[in-house]
């Protein structure tokens, strides 16, 4: 994902350790932090032993938090909280809801409408999504997740 980012994980690392104003901005303002897949190719190959996609994940959650998400960012974002709706409904990622959930907050509704026949005729779109042994386990940590300050200001 590095090249197709304003920004790879080794500036985003050195513009964290700056942390002047521009600097700061930047970063939440950069696509790079939400370009970011969560791989953590990154932080394994880092030679100097750094978590890069830990950083991400701090950076995207004060981006959110600032206000400072744009239009593209957006999608991603809302990308993001269905795939965590769909985890706290049945404690994986259940496809059919993952896309209930997405659509829903896009409003795309029609845009690839085509494509759940094909999906659902291989088997890849189950109907009736089903629980996951230990789903209590699951709603304890969302529930653990919502307690914490930052949580607060989350608009899921």
């Amino acid at each position: 994902m590095a090249t197709r980012m304003d920004l790879s994980p080794n500036q985003v690392v050195r513009l964290a350790q700056v942390g002047d104003g521009p600097s700061t901005e930047r970063l939440l303002t950069s696509d790079a932090i939400w370009m970011c897949a969560g791989c953590l190719t990154c932080t394994q190959r880092c030679p100097k032993k750094l978590d890069p996609a830990a950083i991400m994940d701090v950076l995207r959650e004060l981006s959110s938090e600032g206000g400072k998400v744009s239009g593209h960012q957006q999608q991603i974002l809302k990308f993001h909280r269905s795939f965590l709706d769909s985890v706290e409904q049945t404690g994986r990622m259940q496809e059919l809801l993952l896309v209930a959930f997405y659509k829903m907050r896009t409003l795309d509704l029609f845009s690839d409408v085509m494509l759940g026949p094909a999906m659902l005729a291989r088997g890849k779109l189950p109907l009736i999504p089903s629980r996951i042994r230990g789903y209590q386990e699951v709603q304890r940590i969302f529930d653990s997740c919502r307690k914490r300050p930052s949580a607060q200001g989350d608009s899921r």
